[in-house]
């Protein structure tokens, strides 16, 4: 059995699909790209696809990671080709690598993520920001399958700049927020950051904010990074055997005739 990884996006309209939605749209690439899944044992067989800390529906993302399981052996590349022309248009497969170690799950533990505050001026969106990075605690409130939860969306965010929108007129602000939060459980979205700047600093978009993620992995405490879940599996994949060199009496002229 081969385990192959891929990254897909989430772009333009298509970021209101539920995961459910790109579920469905995903198995259908499958069989219209005439990939030899895997299945489940079982009264109902289903594809071996193990889904990875999906996006919240109405957020796009250009770093959404998935697992799938073959009964064949394909070549990556080919593979996220067909995948990627038998998807609609904002549902991109962008990059695809065969699984030669464990844990993808595992080394996704943080994401950089971009909310666009349209008619927010970024001077107000920094002074947001500088409050809520000096509050210890910033507690909101959000309704779960489990009921109302009180939870701290201060201890989840690594950073949070606010940054002006390039080529924007004078008379129409928007305000850039950059976002680096850890993912710990119960998850803190972008959504609840924003319900804590509103909390400790009035800061309410006239509009909803436009949110996309940029990046998800393992957040490298040093250099303060996230970095590419699938690198590991690419630096463990075999060096491609050097090419045979031709003698050069096979590519020499021959010389005149005694």
């Amino acid at each position: 059995m081969q385990r192959i990884r891929l990254r897909y996006t989430k772009r333009g309209r298509l970021r209101f699909t539920s995961h459910r939605d790109f579920q469905r749209a995903f198995e259908r690439a499958l069989r219209r790209a005439e990939v030899p899944m895997a299945y489940s044992a079982g009264f109902t067989p289903h594809p071996k696809v193990s889904y990875a800390n999906a996006a919240p529906t109405g957020t796009g993302s250009e770093a959404e990671y998935l697992e799938i399981a073959l009964t064949e052996h394909r070549d990556p590349a080919t593979l996220r080709e067909l995948l990627d022309e038998s998807l609609p248009a904002g549902l991109d497969i962008t990059d695809a690598v065969e699984a030669r170690t464990s844990g993808l799950a595992d080394r996704l533990t943080a994401s950089v993520w971009e909310l666009r505050l349209e008619g927010v001026a970024v001077e107000d969106a920094h002074k947001a920001v500088e409050t809520f990075l000096a509050a210890e605690t910033v507690e909101v409130q959000r309704r779960t399958k489990n009921g109302m939860r009180t939870f701290d969306t201060r201890g989840a965010v690594v950073e949070l700049q606010a940054l002006p929108q390039a080529d924007r007129p004078v008379d129409k602000p928007c305000a850039i927020l950059r976002l680096v939060v850890r993912h710990l459980t119960p998850a803190v979205r972008p959504d609840d950051v924003l319900s804590g700047l509103r909390a400790v600093a009035d800061l309410a978009p006239p509009v909803p904010a436009a949110v996309t993620r940029l990046a998800q992995g393992l957040f490298d405490e040093e250099s303060g990074t996230v970095t590419d879940p699938l690198a590991p599996d690419r630096e463990a994949a075999p060096a491609a055997p050097p090419k045979a060199a031709g003698t050069a009496s096979a590519t020499a002229p021959e010389g005149p005739a005694a």
